[in-house]
């Protein structure tokens, strides 16, 4: 492999602070290389998602971790029923959370509505001059 590609394989398992960090010192030392590495990093997309490697290897081995099979088939039960019972908790707040906004609304929107009668009836009560 050249030596190009072993130093961005080298950057993108050390993440997007290796790339910063060789932008800056690119800068220091010689400025055109800096100006190299800005303009690789932008082309590539590199620091505007999640392209690098080490991320994207750390964010797959945690979701692939939690559903893997252990082996031991009571842990693998409880972990199900475990998980089984955190999503629906999670759903209940979340529906509780969404009654809890609906119920926000609807005060507020019965608020208005109080307020906006109130001002047409001081309207309509209000002495009116007739020249």
């Amino acid at each position: 492999m050249s030596l190009p590609r072993r130093a961005v394989g080298w950057l993108d398992d050390r993440g997007k602070p290796a790339w910063i960090a060789a932008m800056v010192l690119g800068f220091i030392f010689v400025w055109p290389v800096g100006l190299a590495i800005l303009a690789y990093v932008i082309w590539s997309k590199r620091m505007f998602n999640r392209s690098c490697r080490s991320s994207a290897a750390r964010m797959s081995w945690g979701a692939t971790r939690v559903y893997n099979s252990s082996g031991n088939t009571a842990f693998d039960a409880y972990k199900a029923e475990t998980l089984r019972r955190l999503e629906d908790e999670q759903a209940a707040f979340e529906g509780f959370l969404q009654r809890l906004r609906e119920a926000k609304d609807k005060s507020e929107f019965d608020s208005f509505m109080e307020d906006r009668s109130r001002k047409a009836r001081a309207e309509d009560e209000a002495p009116r001059s007739d020249n």
